[in-house]
């Protein structure tokens, strides 16, 4: 059984505030085996995979680490092919990605229009825009017979500055977003923040919520393989 399942398994009933000796009792199994499961150091069988599937309302691809989609439904790229990347019919690589960072953006500037801060919505801008910036500088500067004359930060300076503002507006936005003013806004109110959930992610936006929990899961594979774990 692959790391995603028992990670996935622990993290399912931490959502719901079950003991484990709860969830066990339910799915039919003693708690040691449940810890055993939920550490990865024993593997189930598929059946219990079905059980506990049923037991916490999600597809077994979700439980196993196949999709980000709880359902088990197949990413929804707008105006892409389904299937996912790799796949026969399948947008490319390049387009897969294109489209799942898109459909993720829908859903962060449409929870800050929500919010409706100027502030947090200038912070998050400035920490994107930065980031784009860096990735399209590098690429375009790889080939020293372009001319660098669309650029007015120093190429040996770039890097550390645009890093820099990215962890100035990280902070900032995370200021307002704990309710704090900062120069140039206010601090967001409490009751301005949307309650979310995986499922209410879904429900809101059927068409990009499983590109965002898609990205979720790989930056923090990514992540997670930076860190050696």
């Amino acid at each position: 059984m692959n790391q995603d399942f028992s990670r996935i398994l622990a993290l399912l009933r931490k959502e719901r505030g079950y003991s484990q000796k709860k969830a066990a009792a339910d799915l039919g199994i003693s708690q040691a085996l449940l810890s055993h499961y939920e550490k990865g150091i024993r593997e189930c069988g598929l059946d219990f995979v079905v059980r506990a599937a049923d037991y916490y309302q999600v597809s077994c691809d979700y439980l196993l680490g196949r999709t980000p989609h709880r359902s088990g439904a197949v990413l929804n790229l707008e105006g892409a092919p389904a299937g996912g990347k790799g796949k026969k019919g399948a947008a490319s690589p390049a387009e897969y990605d294109r489209r799942v960072l898109g459909n993720s953006l829908h859903i962060v500037f449409s929870l800050l229009k929500k919010i409706n801060s100027e502030a947090l919505t200038k912070e998050a801008y400035t920490y994107l825009a930065a980031g784009v910036y860096r990735v399209f500088r590098a690429v375009y500067s790889a080939n020293p017979q372009n001319p660098q004359g669309a650029f007015q930060l120093d190429g040996a300076l770039y890097g550390a500055l645009t890093q820099a503002a990215m962890a100035l507006a990280e902070a900032r936005a995370g200021a307002l977003l704990k309710g704090k003013e900062i120069p140039g806004g206010e601090g967001v109110r409490k009751e301005a923040l949307p309650a979310l959930t995986p499922e209410s992610l879904e429900k809101e936006f059927p068409s990009h919520a499983s590109s965002l929990l898609d990205l979720i899961r790989s930056a923090e594979q990514a992540a997670g393989h930076q860190w050696g774990g």
